[in-house]
């Protein structure tokens, strides 16, 4: 545990640095919190904040134009954007860049797979 927020709660170490051992008893398992029914982790634990919304935007690419430029545009035009075919796209959560993917074809929808997650800087 490192940080301590505004409400005294310590938050968990996620920059991957602390070795944690499940199991109580092996070397480097920490002696002070027995792994038992009350101390496991999952899903349950966030059951809190399945329910926060989130804004997630995938990013094919950019494009400038003037406002004529854009009033002009109809079905069917193609615009130019700043990244090549096959070029990995950004993936933003409330306009934060946690990842970066591909455009996948999943039946007659598109989708986005995840191929490289982005370390937060801070």
């Amino acid at each position: 545990m490192t940080d301590t927020p505004e409400n005294g709660m310590p938050l968990p170490d996620l920059e991957g640095d602390a070795d944690v051992d499940l199991v109580p008893g092996e070397a480097g398992a920490p002696a002070h919190e027995p792994l038992d029914a009350g101390n496991a982790k999952g899903a349950a634990d966030l059951e809190a904040v399945f329910d926060v919304p989130v804004h997630v935007s995938a990013v094919l690419g950019r494009s400038r134009m003037d406002v004529g430029e854009l009033l002009k545009l109809g079905p069917g035009t193609v615009l130019e954007l700043d990244r090549k075919v096959g070029e990995a796209i950004d993936i933003y959560v409330n306009d934060r860049l946690v990842a970066r993917g591909e455009v996948v074809l999943v039946e007659d929808k598109l989708g986005v797979t995840m191929t490289e997650i982005i370390k937060a800087e801070r």
